[in-house]
């Protein structure tokens, strides 16, 4: 089934709690806080299904119409259908929702490739993880992840000496029904405009770290899950001139509580492993495939700041000058090499469980590298082009309204070529991008949504071929030998 934006809509107004500050949202479609980025995904869900969209977005089985993101790719069309839909819904949204819907669904998907892989830990659990993205596929499910622990709560046994209550997720009690959940997981980023969280660990626990090592996937209007969100910046946006960006992509993100928590055993995937808790992630095509996502939407962010550059630089008439054209073709350059970048992945992919194809898990994770550790240089590079040319606009659109004031802001603001309307626009566009509280937000976001910087640099480390390496250095030191009578020559006079 393809979910209209409506649909989905009408399933957050279902009895969830979300709570900013002291204050219980009622409804988050219609709460000044969320209502336009609820509108945003639902616009991503509207796209998707439009007839010059359904062909590439979607796919037929069994005589029933999916979304693309949950479609198991057996060939290399199947890959390149996939990252078409990525980038279509990064498009739609500037690459700025980073957890859309094609995301978790993205990793639910890698997962359910390897059935055997949960049997493994525990007798049926294939069969959950297969009846669950099944699931998620005919019911077009939004979902977001909870996969770590609090900050500050790494080490329950800490809390345990102190006599404090332990605020980690975990398994407080299981009966022949399903398990009981207790705590507190991070980051629900888009929580408040899902349908459920995958709850799970994306960071290595310690063998004894049983109980925390249950991965279930849990509807957030469950009773017992509240949600409370960081401060919304769209709730502040003084309108969408002013805070283009703010106004209608603010995803938010939520710390997720659990309070005896009653999860079914048909929705749990992982008990009692602390190995495996982490580890279906990276021993199956789940991991890549949900980053080969984020790859792609980072990319349409990219064109979106390069865009920028381009504008900022012409507004100033400074075009023309040869070291600001160096740094926009640096720019430029960024951005090609992302783009060949994700389309290596497609175009030397590899088989990671037979029957299905991956994308290159080793250009994926430098590209996922790449895109952490250059967000920052980046933007640094366009705020030195934009300059102090923010700080030279009147305080909000509200300046237009007097006839006197707007003469005077035309008179002294315009510059050949460009009115002083269409100057403060793009420069209010510019600022929402990379200086205001949302920029602020995704400057951090993108340093860390992939975790911290050590876990993306040791992805790449595990997955090169480090026995080819040594190869070539031994291939060269096996080639020749010293002869016993050999006679060292001394270099040439002069």
């Amino acid at each position: 089934m393809l979910k209209t934006g409506q649909e989905h809509l009408a399933s957050l107004r279902d009895g969830r709690r979300v709570y900013i500050g002291g204050e219980l949202v009622d409804d988050v479609t219609r709460h000044p806080a969320f209502r336009n980025a609820a509108a945003s995904f639902a616009m991503l869900y509207d796209q998707k299904a439009a007839p010059e969209n359904r062909d590439i977005m979607s796919f037929e089985e069994d005589g029933e119409v999916f979304s693309a993101y949950f479609l198991m790719p057996r060939t290399q069309d199947d890959l390149v259908r996939r990252m078409e839909t990525h980038r279509r819904i990064a498009e739609w949204s500037h690459g700025l929702l980073g957890r859309s819907p094609d995301h978790v669904a993205s990793f639910v998907t890698g997962l359910a490739m390897m059935p055997a892989m949960f049997d493994l830990i525990r007798p049926g659990f294939g069969d959950n993880m297969v009846e669950y993205y099944k699931y998620m596929r005919a019911n077009d499910i939004f979902a977001t992840y909870t996969v770590l622990p609090p900050q500050g709560a790494r080490k329950p046994e800490l809390y345990e000496r102190a006599g404090l209550k332990v605020p980690t997720l975990r398994v407080t009690d299981e009966d022949e029904a399903g398990v009981t959940l207790n705590g507190m997981k991070m980051l629900g980023t888009s929580a408040v405009f899902s349908n459920e969280t995958w709850v799970g660990n994306l960071l290595p626990l310690a063998p004894d770290q049983l109980k925390e090592s249950i991965t279930c996937a849990v509807a957030l209007n469950a009773p017992g899950v509240t949600m409370w969100s960081r401060k919304p910046f769209e709730r502040y946006a003084v309108s969408e001139f002013d805070n283009p960006l703010t106004w209608r992509f603010d995803e938010t993100d939520s710390m997720v509580i659990f309070e005896d928590v009653k999860v079914p055993w048909g929705k749990v995937f992982v008990h009692d492993n602390a190995e495996m808790s982490r580890g279906i992630y990276v021993q199956s095509p789940s991991h890549s495939m949900g980053n080969h996502q984020s790859n792609i939407r980072f990319l349409e962010k990219l064109k979106l700041l390069v865009g920028l550059a381009h504008k900022i630089v012409e507004t100033n008439g400074v075009g023309h000058i040869p070291a600001v054209q160096g740094v926009l073709g640096q720019l430029a350059a960024h951005e090609a090499t992302l783009e060949a970048m994700i389309q290596g992945q497609i175009q030397n992919f590899e088989v990671v469980v037979p029957g299905y194809v991956n994308v290159n898990r080793r250009y994926m994770y430098a590209a996922l590298h790449w895109c952490t550790t250059m967000y920052s240089g980046i933007c640094d590079t366009i705020r030195e082009l934009m300059g102090g040319g923010p700080f030279q606009m009147p305080a909000d659109i509200s300046v237009l309204e007097d006839a006197g004031m707007r003469r005077m802001f035309e008179e002294y603001w315009s510059v050949p070529g460009q009115s002083a309307f269409d100057r403060m626009k793009l420069y209010k566009l510019a600022w929402d991008m990379l200086g205001s509280e949302f920029a602020g937000r995704h400057m951090q976001y993108e340093k860390f949504y992939a975790g911290p910087g050590f876990v993306v640099t040791n992805y790449s480390y595990l997955n090169a071929p480090w026995d080819d390496y040594d190869g070539l250095v031994d291939g060269i030191l096996d080639s020749y030998d010293v002869p016993k009578d050999m006679k060292i020559r001394k270099p040439a006079d002069g």
